[in-house]
């Protein structure tokens, strides 16, 4: 079985405002009286604690669904089931449809809601039962029958960067895109419908990067060969002005062998690893004084055997150009690559001259082609230029506290917490940031 990751929802998403919110915060409001009906194990019923002192056999635990309250219309298809129990050694949680067809769902970790595996239908009725076991083994149930909403006109969609399957480095961040802007008071809710799990178990967070994409890394670099998955269940969900998830979303995916890339302005070369053990050093050209590289941490963001660089409407007939290029692997959104340059193997490992990329002859250019895969990190020191956020995948250019400051939950941190590996480039302290 594979280990939750997302510490946000099992550490941080029931205690804001010492309330408990659960998996419904941003619902329709309803009335929390408590109108569910509380049933003992003979089968009577009362509006209020079982506690026993009516009768000898009544039992010792009692129940109370608050939402959905009972008899609710328009419910979101998202909702869970939040409720209260007392002396409760055990807890059970059953949802039906209409026609007696159980939904499948799982309990919180704290214990105090239910979601179901997937979004409801729209417009149907659905009766919930929380059935509390005391110590005396007498169990108190507590119902609760509603109605879901039509279904809505206005829906987001939501979507994943990457696909079922693919194997991607140790560096690729998880990236979940919306259709739409979600507002900022409803990016926790959203967040609380987001889960990770990965064996081996690995602490990590999301980090909303705008308002319409967020995502997430480990602390660390995902371990190599893990399997990674990860889930939102958006449909039905209220995200603001009228709008809702239109349908949940799950991938699954697989990290692939730790290829680590660190280029040293300082020696000119790359050094590869592998698993932690070095396997090639590759002598480099960095850019020229000019064109500085950026330094920082970045991630291969996509890989190209052929394709032309033209810089002329840019740059102008001076200093622009238009070239042929093999074996390039973009890691800037602003054009910086690791590339195969063969007219400057003369200077690589002795002098800058590029244009910002790194330039590598044309069989390291082949073989770092042939062995890197999207998401795979590369760490650049000691240039005039430090690294952007934001330009490219910068999610390991921000330290562990950096990142978690993007989240939309607070956050906590397991019990045994270590230290984080994300390494910290060496930049010149008047290096100016990439425009």
């Amino acid at each position: 079985m594979r280990a939750v990751q997302n510490q946000l929802i099992r550490h941080g998403g029931d205690r804001r405002g010492g309330r408990r919110r659960g998996f419904v915060a941003g619902m329709l409001a309803v009335t929390l009286a408590l109108a569910s009906a509380c049933t003992d194990g003979d089968g009577g019923k009362s509006s209020g604690w079982q506690g026993g002192a009516d009768r000898a056999d009544a039992p010792k635990a009692a129940a109370t669904i608050v939402e959905p309250a009972a008899d609710a219309k328009d419910v979101p298809a998202s909702t869970g089931i939040t409720f209260t129990t007392k002396d409760a050694q055990e807890t059970t949680v059953e949802l039906k449809d209409s026609a007696g067809k159980a939904v499948e769902g799982e309990l919180s970790a704290d214990g105090t809601s239910w979601l179901p595996a997937g979004a409801l239908e729209y417009g149907a009725t659905y009766t919930a039962t929380v059935t509390a076991t005391g110590d005396d083994g007498k169990p108190a149930a507590a119902t609760s029958t509603f109605t879901t909403m039509a279904k809505p006109a206005q829906q987001i969609r939501v979507s994943s960067f990457l696909g079922d399957g693919q194997v991607v480095g140790v560096g690729m961040p998880l990236i979940v895109k919306f259709s739409r802007n979600i507002p900022e008071d409803h990016r926790d809710d959203v967040q609380r419908r987001m889960t990770v799990t990965s064996t081996p178990a690995q602490e990590g967070i999301w980090h909303w990067v705008s308002p319409t994409e967020v995502r997430y890394r480990p602390k660390e670099f995902w371990q190599a060969n893990s399997v990674v998955s990860y889930r939102v269940q958006a449909g039905g969900l209220p995200l603001g002005d009228g709008w809702y998830g239109r349908a949940d979303l799950s991938v699954d995916v697989k990290i692939g062998p730790a290829l680590v890339m660190t280029v040293d302005n300082k020696t000119k070369r790359m050094t590869v690893t592998k698993d932690g053990t070095v396997i090639k050093t590759i002598p480099v050209s960095l850019g020229k004084k000019a064109t500085p590289s950026s330094s920082g941490t970045m991630v291969v963001i996509e890989k190209l055997r052929k394709t032309v660089f033209d810089t002329l409407e840019e740059l102008g007939p001076v200093e622009g150009y238009r070239t042929k290029i093999d074996y390039a692997q973009r890691l800037t959104w602003g054009g910086e690559f690791i590339h195969a340059a063969p007219w400057s193997e003369g200077q690589q490992g002795r002098v800058n001259v590029s244009h910002g990329c790194v330039n590598v002859s044309m069989a390291n250019g082949a073989w770092l082609f042939a062995n890197t895969r999207m998401g795979d990190p590369i760490t650049v020191k000691g240039t005039e230029r430090r690294l952007q956020n934001g330009n490219g995948w910068t999610d390991w250019n921000m330290s562990w506290d950096e990142y978690v400051k993007g989240s939309a939950l607070p956050y906590e941190p397991p019990a045994a917490d270590g230290a984080g590996a994300t390494p910290d480039p060496d930049v010149t302290p008047e290096a100016t940031p990439t425009a």
